[in-house]
């Protein structure tokens, strides 16, 4: 008999950059102590620069204070990775998982998640592929469709990816994102063979059925945001 594995899925909506870190740091520690199932959060998060461990500063094009007279926060991160972008329109996965429990060592982990982007991209009709050790995340020929991101403490990952259905691109101008000079960002509107205007919840939903697919879980529960959102004291 094939083993069944549980998931739980929330749509958070827009969520600031902070509380997606606390919130996740909270759910690892409830994952590794096994009072929780694996999570799923899909959201989206205002203009935000997040520089990971990977880092190099020169990879930030413009100053702190400009990005502030832009409306863009900037946060360094403990997830892999260098510099990237998260804002509206931008399709962000936090699964919150144990890899133990399902199997998988951190590259295979790192593929399930391309293999994610790949496939949404492919039910759009736009070829996508892996960028490998050397270009890191999804393109389409050599434009970069989606990024990668992760962290894993105590078996358990969290951070995860981000693919973008329709940013403004002119967020990327301000960084080498990802550490990868010379090479174009684009988003999956603008690979569309269609003139019509992607449903963003219609790519959410199947961004999250592909992740469900790829990780091969059987269960799905919905959970409403108001109940894994953090209180505003917890936010502080």
């Amino acid at each position: 008999m094939k083993s069944r594995r549980v998931i739980r899925v929330c749509k958070m909506g827009v969520v600031g950059y902070l509380n997606s870190l606390k919130l996740q740091e909270r759910l690892v520690s409830s994952r590794k102590a096994g009072e929780v199932p694996d999570t799923l959060l899909s959201l989206q998060h205002p203009p935000t620069y997040t520089l990971g461990k990977r880092r190099t500063d020169h990879n930030l094009l413009v100053s702190p204070s400009d990005l502030a007279r832009m409306g863009a926060d900037l946060h360094y991160t403990d997830r892999g990775g260098d510099i990237t972008f998260h804002g509206p329109r931008q399709a962000v996965l936090y699964p919150i998982i144990s890899l133990r429990e399902i199997g998988l060592g951190p590259r295979r982990y790192v593929e399930n998640l391309e293999s994610t982007m790949i496939e949404l991209a492919s039910l759009y009709g736009v070829e996508a592929r892996p960028g490998g050790s050397a270009e890191t995340g999804v393109w389409v020929g050599d434009r970069k469709i989606g990024a990668i991101g992760i962290r894993i403490s105590g078996r358990v990952a969290s951070h995860g990816l981000a693919f973008n259905v329709n940013p403004d691109l002119n967020y990327f101008k301000h960084i080498v994102p990802c550490g990868i000079a010379d090479k174009e960002v684009t988003s999956l509107q603008r690979e569309v063979t269609s003139s019509t205007t992607l449903d963003e919840d219609d790519v959410e939903d199947k961004l999250i059925s592909c992740f469900i697919k790829q990780l091969g879980y059987t269960d799905v529960v919905h959970e409403h945001r108001d109940s894994l959102l953090p209180t505003e004291a917890e936010a502080k």
